[in-house]
C-alpha cells in the first residue's frame, strides 16, 4: 500500500496525540491514586454534637439521621431532648447502650456543662462530685468520654490560681474516670480560658494521661502567635474536635485538618452546627466538605 508524505505526517501526528492522551490519562490516574492514598492515611472519624443540630431529637432519631448521613458517632449534650441524664435507671441506661451498640453510630461521648473555675470551694467540690456521677453515667451507657469545660477567670483572684485549680480538678476527675474507662475531654471554651496558652497551663496542672482536650475551632485559636503556634502548644492532648460550619472562611479548617492528619489524630471531628429543618441533607453536605478538605491535604 502506497502512503504519501502528507498521510505519513498525519498518521505520525495522530500517534503523538495518542501518546499525549495516554500520558495525560496515566498522570490523572496516578494523581487520583495519590489522592485516594492521602485520604486512606487519615484516621479521623466524623460525628456530631447534639448542640444545636440534634437538640430536639430522641435517641432513635439521632441514630436514624446519623446513619443516613454516614456520621459515625455522636456526643450527647446534657439538657437535650434525648434525655440521657444521671436520673436514668439501670435498665434505662442499659437500653441506651444497647440501642447504640446495635446501630452503626458510636456513642463517643457525653457533653456536660461542668466547669471548675469558681472561687467558692464548696461549690467546686459539689461540681466535681456531680461530674463523677456523670462519668458513671457515661460508663453505663457505653460512652468513652465526658466533655467538661472552663468558663472564665474570676477577677477577684489571680488567673494562674484559677487555671491551676481547674487543672487539679481535672486530675482528680481523670483518675476517677480512668477507673471507669472514661476519658475527660476539656473543651477549649470561655472568656480568656479559651486562649491556648491558658489551656496549656491547665493541661500542665492536670498532668494526667486520661485528661485531654476537645479542640473547639474558636476564632481565639488564631490569636497571639497564630494558629500553628497555638495548635502545637496542645497537639499531644487533643482527644476530640468540635467544628462549626466548614464553609466559614474566617477559620482555617483546611489547615486544622492538615495538622490533625500530621499528628495522626484518630479521634472524632464533631459537627457543632445550627439546627435545620432538613438536617440529614445538611449533614450530608457537611460530610462531603469534610472529605473534600481531606482530599486537599
Amino acid at each position: 500500500m502506497n502512503i504519501n508524505r502528507r498521510q505519513l505526517l498525519r498518521a505520525g501526528g495522530f500517534g503523538l496525540g495518542a501518546v499525549g492522551l495516554l500520558g495525560a490519562s496515566t498522570f490523572s490516574a496516578e494523581k487520583a491514586d495519590s489522592t485516594r492514598s492521602k485520604r486512606s492515611t487519615s484516621k479521623m472519624h466524623l460525628g456530631t454534637v447534639t448542640y444545636n443540630l440534634a437538640q430536639n431529637w430522641d435517641v432513635p432519631t439521632i441514630i436514624k439521621n446519623c446513619e443516613e448521613a454516614m456520621f459515625e458517632g455522636v456526643e450527647l449534650r446534657t439538657t437535650h431532648a434525648h434525655g440521657v441524664e444521671v436520673n436514668l435507671t439501670k435498665a434505662q441506661r442499659e437500653e441506651v447502650k444497647k440501642r447504640f451498640q446495635s446501630s452503626k453510630v458510636q456513642l463517643m461521648g457525653l457533653g456536660s456543662a461542668f466547669d471548675y473555675h469558681t472561687t467558692d470551694q464548696a461549690k467546686l467540690r459539689r461540681d466535681i462530685e456531680a461530674t463523677k456521677e456523670y462519668i458513671i453515667l457515661a460508663h453505663d451507657v457505653g460512652a468513652s468520654g465526658v466533655k467538661v469545660r472552663p468558663n472564665g477567670l474570676p477577677k477577684e483572684v489571680p488567673a494562674q490560681q484559677t487555671l491551676e485549680q481547674i487543672g487539679r480538678s481535672l486530675r482528680e476527675l481523670g483518675e476517677f474516670g480512668q477507673g471507669h474507662g472514661v476519658a475527660l475531654r476539656l473543651e477549649v471554651h470561655g472568656t480568656a480560658t479559651s486562649l491556648l496558652p491558658n489551656i496549656k497551663t491547665i493541661m500542665d496542672a492536670a498532668d494526667h494521661k486520661n485528661v485531654g482536650l476537645t479542640w473547639n475551632s474558636n476564632q481565639s485559636d488564631l490569636e497571639g502567635k497564630g494558629f500553628d503556634y497555638n495548635f502545637s502548644l496542645v497537639k499531644d492532648k487533643i482527644f476530640c474536635v468540635h467544628m462549626r460550619d466548614l464553609f466559614l472562611e474566617e477559620y482555617p479548617f483546611r489547615k486544622l485538618l492538615t495538622r490533625l492528619n500530621e499528628i495522626g489524630f484518630s479521634g472524632f471531628c464533631l459537627a457543632e452546627i445550627p439546627a435545620s429543618a432538613d438536617a440529614p441533607r445538611v449533614m450530608k453536605y457537611f460530610r462531603a466538605l469534610w472529605l473534600a478538605y481531606q482530599d486537599l491535604l
